[in-house]
């Protein structure tokens, strides 16, 4: 005698539970991002999901576990995973393959996923270019989006028009990561090809200056390759921090010549960041690392994720002040004082 239709429930019911903890356990946050009035952090992972967690219920003094799960979640790619975020004053902004897309933060906060706009990058072939990077400056008076792409190419677009303005070579590998100065309208590129270049919007295509640790030898680590995962700069543009496969490295950007290197042995850094008068990085080994402007090691934290690929403070909001660590884990890490882990967000597995 055949068997029911409910008796096949808890067995589908079982295989979705068990489709979930699987999934879960490969979630890999690739990106986060504050929100302009840093209440609210927005992450993307590998399945192309962006989750929206509100940092004043998670920091309360009665938060509980529930209060650690995103208040809002969405899908915004369909075929592959959300690499990198940005933001403005009014739109959360996030790159995925091939394409851009922004949504309203006055939407978000309401739990409305309708898309504001979306950017195609051009494709000169059939494969199309992961957005590893973004950065947006609008100080000339200009709404200007800066993306660093897998196919060796950054693409600058005009937001107030959604059009493309213009395409920067020079890279002969894929790019990492991308940073404006902050006291100029130049900005920065680190790549695979070991190069970090940095250029002036108005140059015309041409880099106007050309860094490469691999070739200098208090930073080269042949041992893990040339590579360069992350680059930063601090508030006057005076230093800039790099790291990948050389040992990451303060460089005066005066001289463009390397003073201090950031001894981590054991791992290839793929974030960093200037926090005050701190580096803070992190990679390939599950802790993130306070340094220094000298090269002193002042903290290392544990945290979740085994690979960190992004390390971030919240210095919109004072009273939301928190740093956050994203890898390959659902965990979102936070760290309320910086020393030690707090409490971690979850990402939720999602369908």
């Amino acid at each position: 005698m055949p068997a029911s239709g409910n008796n096949f429930l808890p067995q589908n019911m079982m295989q979705q539970q068990n489709l979930s903890l699987r999934q879960q356990l490969y979630t890999s946050v690739y990106t986060t991002v504050y929100s302009p009035c840093g209440k609210y952090l927005a992450a993307g992972n590998n399945y192309g999901y962006c989750a929206i967690f509100s940092l004043p219920g998670s920091l309360a003094f009665e938060a509980t576990e529930n209060s650690w799960k995103p208040i809002f979640t969405f899908k915004v790619s369909e075929d592959g995973p959300v690499y990198s975020m940005t933001t403005t004053n009014r739109e959360l902004i996030c790159g995925c393959s091939g394409y851009i897309k922004a949504w309203l933060w006055s939407n978000i906060i309401k739990r409305t996923n309708k898309l504001a706009w979306s950017l195609i990058i051009p494709t000169k072939s059939f494969s199309v270019s992961e957005i590893n990077s973004m950065v947006t400056d609008d100080r000339d008076g200009n709404k200007n989006l800066f993306a660093g792409c897998g196919d060796n190419l950054i693409y600058i677009f005009d937001l107030e028009n959604s059009s493309l303005k213009s395409t920067l070579s020079g890279h002969k590998d894929y790019i990492h990561c991308v940073t404006m100065c902050n006291t100029r309208s130049e900005f920065v590129s680190a790549s695979e090809d070991g190069s970090v270049r940095i250029w002036d919007p108005r140059s015309k295509n041409e880099a106007i200056h050309i860094i490469e640790p691999y070739r200098n030898e208090m930073c080269a680590r042949p041992e893990f390759g040339k590579w360069l995962g992350c680059v930063t700069m601090d508030t006057g543009d005076d230093w800039l921090v790099c790291g990948g496969g050389p040992q990451l490295s303060l460089w005066h950007m005066r001289s463009l010549s390397a003073t201090i290197t950031f001894e981590t042995p054991n791992s290839c850094q793929k974030h960093a960041l200037i926090h005050e008068d701190t580096v803070l990085s992190a990679g390939s080994e599950p802790y993130v690392f306070h340094w220094s402007l000298n090269g002193e090691l002042k903290a290392q934290i544990p945290c979740t994720p085994t690979y960190v690929y992004k390390v971030d403070v919240n210095t919109t909001s004072e009273s939301n002040k928190v740093l956050c660590i994203a890898g390959n884990s659902s965990k979102i890490d936070v760290c309320t004082n910086f020393n030690y882990k707090a409490f971690s967000l979850t990402f939720p597995p999602c369908s």
